[in-house]
């Protein structure tokens, strides 16, 4: 360039730093306006806002459907849509529904903010909660987001918007579960407020598990979880469905979530949104959830059971899974030896106290207190269920029983209908809840019987063997169990 061609106004920086009149050009200053014009029209472009719809199945939920809808309406972001698809049921659940149908708008923090809730009874349904979502999700399928809630969950006002901030800044998301507690307000006995308080620390240490593997999630719950449209349509094309969900799994949430991650998607746990679930509150009625949660989870771990449905044993997300059965299996021998050992030598007076058996009990009470001390939302019976000790133990012994009640509906191979085996156990029908108590008490009867028909010599012999064997899987159980209370929460909450 021709340095005399520049203007004289014009300025020329030398290498050295210093300034040469003639070679560096005044800015313009009519540009001065411009550029506030032009900043006023980059910031007054609309961004793009990913769309949600919501999908409520409802079956006999007219005592909280209102509740839930009040939480949903209260959101920092709320959803587009908002779907209440009532089926099969007998209440008043539409009558509730219905006066929340129609648009809302409300004032929030970033704006005016407006949805439409709509209400679908679809009436008899032969595939019920499965039905309701399949029909959600055909009315939302255009939408970004799939956003599935249960008709007795409330979430903290915020939990849509960490849900959709979270999935939506990274497309190799295929959905996210809002991090669940059991709510233990208006609890009416102790029966109901000591079953509330084990399951939510049952809730809390799975909560606590895929949030320190990576927040990895290997169980979507339907409670509260938010899905691309685009990982669903994939898992329809990828495993030749009509529907994301199918009628012939008895954990229609823990499939989707295998073939979500199947199709190359991440299944996640979120680290801020939180919703509260409805609890079960008699023996009965958890007893039915936990044996279905069981006998679904089963139906994915073994291979080969159903045509379109057949189990996965390797599969990433059921890894978990595996573990928490083969422990399951532990706690159930070391109690179970225990016992048996500690009443055969009491027989023939050869009990001998060793002080270090405290050790596993005072093992296990602090790993139960930090998973206590890590719920988000704990309170003064969380820390009573860990320190009494009874409690939980109890409610150890609770579980083992849907555990072995669920292994031994599948191998017998029982064609049972368990969604609507809870759902009588829900209305207080059913007796089956009782089988796991009566089962272990004619077992420890046998036992007991063919105890004193052996002779002392056998005996003797036996409680040799026996007691070693139980120290070694005893020591190896409890320096797992330090070893989980050591590590690092990373400021997680539960």
């Amino acid at each position: 360039m021709d340095p005399n061609s520049l203007s004289p106004e014009a300025t020329w920086l030398l290498p050295d730093g210093l300034e040469d009149p003639r070679y560096v050009r005044a800015p313009d200053p009519s540009l001065s306006a411009y550029a506030d014009q032009f900043l006023d029209e980059v910031q007054s472009i609309p961004t793009y806002r990913p769309t949600i719809g919501c999908v409520i199945p409802a079956y006999n939920e007219g005592e909280t459907i209102a509740g839930v809808l009040d939480s949903l309406l209260q959101q920092t972001r709320l959803p587009d849509a908002i779907h209440v698809i009532i089926n099969n049921t007998s209440d008043d659940s539409v009558e509730v529904a219905s006066h929340y149908a129609g648009p809302h708008t409300r004032q929030t923090a970033t704006g005016e903010q407006s949805t439409v809730i709509y209400v679908h009874d679809i009436g008899k349904n032969p595939d019920k909660k499965v039905g309701a979502l399949n029909y959600g999700y055909s009315l939302v399928e255009t939408m970004d987001y799939l956003l599935g809630v249960d008709g007795d969950t409330t979430p903290e006002p915020d939990a849509v918007e960490h849900l959709i901030n979270e999935i939506a800044s990274d497309d190799r998301i295929g959905g996210i579960s809002a991090v669940y507690s059991i709510d233990d307000s208006a609890l009416k006995g102790p029966i109901e407020k000591f079953l509330i308080a084990g399951q939510r620390a049952q809730f809390s240490a799975f909560n606590m598990q895929n949030m320190l593997k990576g927040r990895n999630m290997a169980v979507l719950g339907g409670q509260f979880s938010i899905f691309s449209t685009q990982a669903l349509r994939d898992v329809l094309r990828d495993s030749h469905q009509r529907t994301p969900w199918v009628n012939d799994s008895e954990v229609e949430d823990s499939l989707l979530s295998l073939q979500i991650k199947s199709a190359g998607y991440l299944t996640k746990i979120s680290a801020r949104a939180r919703a509260h679930v409805g609890g079960m509150n008699t023996l009965r009625s958890l007893d039915a959830q936990q044996v279905k949660w069981n006998f679904g989870a089963i139906d994915l771990m073994w291979p080969g059971q159903r045509g379109d449905t057949k189990g996965q044993p390797f599969h990433p997300n059921l890894r978990l899974r595996w573990f928490e059965h083969l422990s399951m299996v532990i706690n159930m021998t070391t109690r179970l030896m225990f016992f048996i050992l500690l009443m055969g030598a009491l027989t023939i007076n050869a009990f001998v106290f060793r002080a270090w058996w405290i050790v596993p009990p005072v093992a296990a009470v602090w790993l139960n207190f930090r998973v206590a001390h890590s719920m988000q939302f704990r309170n003064r019976k969380d820390y009573l269920f860990v320190l009494l000790v009874f409690p939980a133990e109890l409610y150890m012994m609770v579980r083992m029983g849907h555990f072995v009640r669920a292994w031994l509906k599948f191998f017998s191979r029982q064609q049972t209908d368990n969604w609507a085996a809870q759902a009588k156990a829900e209305r207080g029908k059913g007796t089956a809840w009782l089988y796991p108590f009566l089962a272990l008490a004619v077992f420890l009867a046998g036992i007991g019987v063919a105890w004193t028909q052996i002779p002392i010599e056998t005996t003797s012999n036996i409680l040799a063997v026996g007691w070693p064997i139980l120290g070694i899987i005893t020591i190896l159980q409890t320096v797992w169990m330090i070893m989980k209370s050591m590590r690092r929460y990373r400021g997680f909450k539960a």
